[in-house]
C-alpha cells in the first residue's frame, strides 16, 4: 500500500509544478523526501515437530544457536525479556515444553529424560546439529538430561537456578516450601499472585513493580491446561541422574540467584562441585525467574559464555555479581 505521506508530498509537487511551470522531477530533486529507514531483517522461523507428542518451538535472529529451556508452567513467552537481547548474535530458538502453549499434552506423569528427547526433536525440525542450551528451572534439569543422554548436541551448558537431583540437592527454602504446600488451598486469583511473588524478588516484588505486573499479565495470557502442573512438577522431583554429570564434557556456566525462595542457591554451589568444567555465578540478591529480574545482564552473561564456542569475542563472566 503506498504511503499516504509520501503521495500527498508527490501530489503536493504537480500542483506546484503546473503552477510555475517548473517540471516537477526538477522540483523532485530540490525537496528533500523523507527517507524510509528499512526494518532489520530477523528472519523468523517456526514449528511443531512430527511424532505422536508435537512440540512447538520458534527461533529468531542470526549466528550460532542457542536453544532456551524454560520451568515448570512457562512456555515460550517466559523468555520475553531477553530473547530480543539475544537475537542480535544468535538464532535464538524457544520451546514450548510438552503441556505448555502450542505444544501436545499428554496424560502425565512426565520425565526429564523424555523431555529432553523432545528437545532432540526441536533441534532435528530445525535443522540444528549443535546448541548452547540455557535451561532454568525444571529446564535446566532437562538441559542436563539432554547433554548427559545426547552430548553431540550441546556446545555449552548455562544452567539457571536449578537443582543436580536427589540426594545431592538442597532442600527448597521455607518460604517456597509453604507456598507450594498451601497452593492446593488457595483461589485460582491468590495462586496466580503466590506465584508471582515467589519468582521474584522481595527486593523487585518492593522496587519494581512493573516487572511484577508484567509477569502477572503474561501468566494470565498462559493459563496451564488440567493436570499439566502435576504431571511437569513431576518430572522434577523424580530427576536424578546420580551424580552423572561428574562426567559431563561441556563447558558449563551455572547461574544462581541469592534470593532464589523456589532453588535453594546452595544448588547452584553443589552443581559447580559436581560438574568438571563449571563456572559459577552468583546474582547477589535475585530471585528464581533471574531473566525477568535481571535481562540485560543476563543476556549479556549468556551471549559472552555462548561466543566462546564459536570463536567470537566473549563477554564478561564473574564470580560474584550485584
Amino acid at each position: 500500500m503506498p504511503d499516504p505521506l509520501l503521495t500527498a508530498l508527490l501530489l503536493a509537487l504537480v500542483a506546484v509544478a503546473a503552477a510555475t511551470r517548473v517540471p516537477w522531477r526538477r522540483l523532485l530533486r530540490r525537496v528533500p523526501l523523507p527517507r524510509r529507514v528499512p526494518a532489520p531483517v530477523r528472519p523468523g522461523r517456526s514449528g511443531r515437530t512430527p511424532g505422536p507428542v508435537r512440540i512447538a518451538w520458534e527461533a529468531t535472529g542470526r549466528g550460532p544457536a542457542v536453544l532456551l529451556v524454560h520451568g515448570l508452567g512457562y512456555g515460550r513467552w517466559g523468555w520475553e525479556p531477553i530473547v530480543e537481547r539475544l537475537a542480535d548474535r544468535f538464532e535464538v530458538v524457544t520451546v514450548d515444553n510438552r503441556g505448555i502453549g502450542d505444544s501436545d499434552a499428554p496424560a502425565g506423569p512426565y520425565r526429564t529424560r523424555v523431555m529432553a528427547a523432545d528437545l532432540v526433536a526441536v533441534l532435528d525440525d530445525a535443522g540444528i546439529d549443535r546448541a548452547t542450551v540455557v535451561g532454568t528451572s525444571l529446564g535446566g534439569m532437562i538441559a542436563q538430561e539432554l547433554a548427559l543422554h545426547w552430548p553431540d548436541r550441546v556446545d555449552r551448558l548455562v544452567l539457571a537456578a536449578t537443582i543436580p537431583g536427589g540426594v545431592r540437592t538442597v532442600p527448597m527454602p521455607p518460604y517456597g516450601a509453604v507456598t507450594l504446600a498451601e497452593a492446593p488451598y488457595r483461589s485460582e486469583a491468590a495462586r496466580a499472585r503466590a506465584a508471582v511473588k515467589l519468582a521474584l524478588s522481595p527486593a523487585t516484588i518492593a522496587g519494581r513493580p512493573e516487572v511484577a505486573a508484567r509477569l502477572a499479565e503474561v501468566r494470565a495470557a498462559n493459563p496451564l491446561r488440567r493436570g499439566v502442573w502435576a504431571a511437569q512438577a513431576s518430572a522434577g522431583i523424580a530427576f536424578d541422574p546420580r551424580g552423572a554429570q561428574r562426567d559431563l564434557p561441556h563447558p558449563t556456566l551455572i547461574i544462581q540467584g541469592t534470593a532464589d525462595q523456589v532453588v535453594n542457591p546452595g544448588n547452584g554451589r553443589a552443581l559447580a562441585g559436581l560438574l568438571p568444567d563449571a563456572t559459577l555465578v552468583e546474582v547477589e540478591g535475585a530471585g528464581h525467574l533471574l531473566f525477568w529480574e535481571r535481562p540485560a545482564e543476563l543476556a549479556d552473561l549468556v551471549a559472552g559464555f555462548a561466543a566462546k564456542a564459536h570463536g567470537r569475542r566473549p563477554g564478561r563472566v564473574v564470580a560474584r555479581t550485584r
